[in-house]
């Protein structure tokens, strides 16, 4: 997936990874995020080949989310909750 292949440099310098050992697993795991996030928004597969992902999707890594992150079944509920929300912001909502 192309779009799989452009968002790599990008995670890999959000997460300071500079090997490339990792690199068929992430794209896995974007491969994922991008399918989720068509199939939530009810775009057409491949959109985002076309259309540039939302800069709002992007986690803080500076100590801001202050828990968000912490091992738990309400911290996990949050993650989904705000990816959601963050999907829904930017969804399509012609009738």
């Amino acid at each position: 997936m192309a779009v799989a292949d452009n968002l790599l440099p990008k995670v890999k310098a959000n997460l300071i990874l500079m090997h490339d050992q990792d690199d068929a697993l992430l794209i896995g795991f974007i491969t994922a995020a991008v399918s989720y996030a068509q199939s939530y928004q009810h775009v057409p597969e491949n959109y985002y080949e076309t259309h540039a992902m939302p800069s709002n999707n992007y986690e803080s890594r500076d100590g801001s989310t202050a828990g968000f992150f912490a091992d738990s079944v309400q911290a996990g509920q949050q993650v989904w909750n705000t990816v959601n929300l963050l999907l829904r912001l930017d969804r399509e909502w012609g009738v």
